[in-house]
């Protein structure tokens, strides 16, 4: 049914819908297409680009984004686009660096209420009480936090660099906010002491040493690599640990038989399409954040110019400098 779908003459922008075939079933590709044709027009007219990370669906990220890739990727080339208006496909927390990093061009988030777990678990009240607990250390936040609380803290890090920046500071104590494992996970890595928070990704919080364990079972040749904000014992179980970035990087070089990304659920149907002769075994748990944003919402946005993400001006000024000390780090 499918190829017979493919040779049809009034099927869509069949090119596109070779690298989604594997998701996105011959039926559901007509509504799409249009959509995806409707955001082409707009980008077009409003001079937009869109962001998207790796955790969105491949219909999102191989078909409408312009820029892929994770927290500091993303942040990276927000930094340098020229285009008037930025859509990001991904949780607020992101949308809201954008808008640090671009304060006079307009940021869309297509559905406000794309949240994250690690953002929501710490309060710019709590940074305070944790400088007059430890007076003098510096505080690092993860770009998994808002822009209020990115104002409250010293430096910023992603999963990708928070070990260099970590050891950049130059100091034998640092309080490193709010992800519990991602802090626990560099600790091992360093002489630097870390002060932790308890703050968890609700994706990968769930893994489990069990969960690696039925992976090899079932699969004796599998390659695990886990995120760092998974658990330590489950980064200690896996045979790689890194970043959204750092685990593409080690498909690319390694090119293992199996590989199991222990990760959110669309991280491996998005790189699977580069890897055709990698088999790819999917554990899987969503990010129900990530999965509010949709080609009909990125649409919407674009028609209606909504939803446009603000920050106080003050709070911007801090939070931008916190971000940009992360960036002059590299």
């Amino acid at each position: 049914m499918q190829n017979a779908a493919l040779r049809t003459a009034e099927f869509p922008r069949p090119d596109l819908y070779a690298r989604v075939r594997h998701h996105v079933t011959p039926m559901e590709w007509p509504a799409m297409a249009e959509d995806i044709a409707a955001i082409e027009r707009l980008k077009r007219t409003r001079g937009a680009i869109v962001l998207a990370h790796n955790y969105q669906t491949p219909e999102i990220f191989h078909t409408v984004s312009d820029i892929v890739g994770d927290s500091l990727a993303l942040a990276r080339e927000a930094a340098k686009t020229d285009a008037d208006v930025i859509v990001v496909a991904g949780v607020h927390f992101m949308a809201e660096t954008a808008k640090l990093l671009n304060p006079d061009k307009t940021v869309l988030i297509p559905d406000s209420r794309a949240g994250c777990s690690l953002a929501e678990s710490i309060t710019p009240a709590d940074v305070r009480a944790l400088r007059l607990a430890h007076p003098g250390v510096p505080v690092i936040t993860y770009v998994n936090t808002s822009a209020a609380l990115k104002a409250e803290t010293d430096i910023c890090c992603t999963s990708g660099n928070a070990l260099k920046v970590v050891e950049s500071l130059g100091v034998p104590k640092v309080i490193m906010v709010p992800d519990e494992y991602l802090a626990r996970n560099i600790a091992a890595q360093t002489d630097v002491e870390i002060i932790t928070w308890g703050g968890h990704c609700e994706v990968h919080e769930r893994f489990s040493v069990a969960d690696i364990a039925e992976i090899r079972a079932a699969y004796g040749d599998v390659t695990v690599i886990a995120h760092p904000e998974c658990p330590p014992e489950v980064v200690a179980a896996s045979d790689f640990a890194g970043s959204t970035a750092e685990m593409i990087g080690f498909v690319d070089t390694r090119r293992p038989t199996r590989v199991a990304l222990v990760t959110e659920c669309s991280m491996a149907d998005n790189v699977a399409v580069h890897y055709p002769e990698v088999d790819f075994v999917r554990p899987c748990n969503l990010c129900p954040h990530m999965k509010r944003i949709t080609l009909s919402g990125i649409r919407r946005a674009l028609e209606t110019m909504g939803e446009e993400v603000t920050i106080d001006p003050a709070i911007a000024a801090a939070a931008r400098r916190s971000v940009e000390r992360m960036l002059a780090i590299g």
